[in-house]
Order: C-alpha cells, then sequence, then structure tokens
C-alpha cells in the first residue's frame, strides 16, 4: 500500500521568523491519526530568518536528526556539542536522560532552510550524545546513500533504533529499484523535484507512506532531492 501525503496538507506553523511544515502531530497541529510512523515521530521542513532560532530548551528520549539544505545553523547544547552544521552536513543529538541545545540560524543575512527529523529510541534514559558527518553532492548523486542507520558502521551516523535515513540527488531521468524487507516500512520525503513511485507521483514537499510492498521503482521525472526512510514497523 502507498499512501501519497500532500504537503498542503500538512500542519503549518508560520510566526515572525520561523516557516514550518509538519508531517505529523506536533505543537499546535494535532491529528490523532497521523501521530506517528513506527519510530518515527516528526518529520519537519523549517524556514528560519536570519539571527534567528530556538533558545535553549529541553529534550528527553528521542533521536533527533537535522539535514541542512540551505544556510548554515548554530548548535550547542549541554552535552558538549558545539559548533556549525551547513549544507551537505547531518546532526544527530541523542536527547536520552535528558538534554538542552539551542539552535539558530549563523547568518544575519541569509535565511536557514532545514529538515528536523525526531525518531523514538529503542532504549529510555540513554547518555545525550551529539554526532555530526557530512555526506557530498557526488556522494548522493544519482543513487540512494544511506547516511543514518541503527547499526554501527563506519562513516555512517549511528541512531539507537532499527531505522534506516537514504539520501539521494536524483537528475531527471534516472531510475532506482530499492527492495523492502519484511516488516519494513518506507517513508519518502521528497525534498524538490518531481518523482514518480510504483506510478504514484510527487512534488515538492510531498510524501509517500509505504507498507506491504515488496520492491519499489523512483523515476525522477525533474531532479529529485530525495530523504528514505527505512524503518521497522515492529513498534
Amino acid at each position: 500500500m502507498i499512501e501519497v501525503k500532500k504537503n498542503n496538507e500538512r500542519g503549518y506553523t508560520k510566526i515572525d521568523w520561523l516557516d514550518s511544515r509538519h508531517s505529523f502531530s506536533f505543537g499546535e497541529y494535532y491529528d490523532p491519526g497521523n501521530i506517528h510512523f513506527g519510530p518515527l515521530r516528526v518529520m519537519n521542513d523549517d524556514i528560519i530568518q536570519s539571527g534567528e532560532g530556538f533558545p535553549t530548551h529541553p529534550h528527553r528520549d528521542m533521536e533527533i536528526v537535522t539535514i541542512i539544505l540551505e544556510g548554515t545553523v548554530a548548535h550547542k547544547d549541554s552535552s558538549g556539542g558545539e559548533g556549525t552544521i551547513t549544507v551537505n552536513e547531518i546532526q544527530r543529538m541523542t536527547a536520552g536522560k535528558g538534554i538542552l541545545h539551542s539552535e539558530f540560524n549563523a547568518s544575519d543575512t541569509e535565511i536557514l532552510k532545514l529538515l528536523q527529523i525526531w525518531l523514538i529510541p529503542n532504549k529510555q534514559g540513554l547518555t545525550p550524545s551529539y554526532e555530526q558527518m557530512k555526506f557530498s553532492h557526488e556522494e548522493k548523486k544519482n543513487k540512494l546513500l544511506k547516511v543514518v542507520s541503527g547499526e554501527k558502521e563506519d562513516g555512517i551516523i549511528f541512531i539507537n533504533q532499527d531505522a534506516e535515513i537514504f539520501l539521494s540527488d536524483l537528475e531527471a531521468g534516472i531510475k532506482l529499484n530499492y527492495e523492502v524487507k519484511n516488516n519494513r516500512g518506507v517513508y519518502i520525503q521528497l525534498v524538490d523535484g518531481t518523482l514518480i513511485v510504483n506510478g504514484n507521483k510527487i512534488e515538492k514537499g510531498d510524501a509517500l507512506k509505504i507498507i506491504n510492498e515488496k520492491n519499489l521503482e523512483l523515476i525522477a521525472e525533474n531532479n529529485a532531492k530525495i530523504v528514505l526512510f527505512d524503518i521497522t514497523l515492529e513498534f
């Protein structure tokens, strides 16, 4: 089964410095039928104005993955993680038993665009930690590049959950095939472009929620920037 999730049907928050789309219930946006997909709890598209951001605030028992699409974010947390994250970089923060952190647009002139992703961990009360890696455009070009995994692998960000995240910068006309294992779900978020998956066409900001499909055929109708989640449904 493949369910198309249209961008204009997502939750929406708009204040003077933040423009945010929510794929799942978040903040004042509440949809009892759309709380999570397996352990995937939050998938937000955020646009943050120059010099603005989220002041220090707490998190607990959550794996938080940040993917920068445009601009640079300045990050600081109580586990000792501090620095900037820019395009092609990914940050993972394990909130665990409790962490305080802040995130701001590091520029005084340019906007910041990012994806903020939360996954519910497989254990509670973990020790808070932070990790950051860079994955170039060439590494993601015309293939699905694994960047996050629940298995410890060299050159891949580790999270405490049975989930994988793949990124792809797919050129127009390119086709990829993806095999889905038993008891797994796939969630595809299209960051940009036009993509056809098993005959289902999606455009920028749309997503696909996929269960009980063995094989996926991804075809880029236009240049497509893709985030693919492969996650356990035994949750």
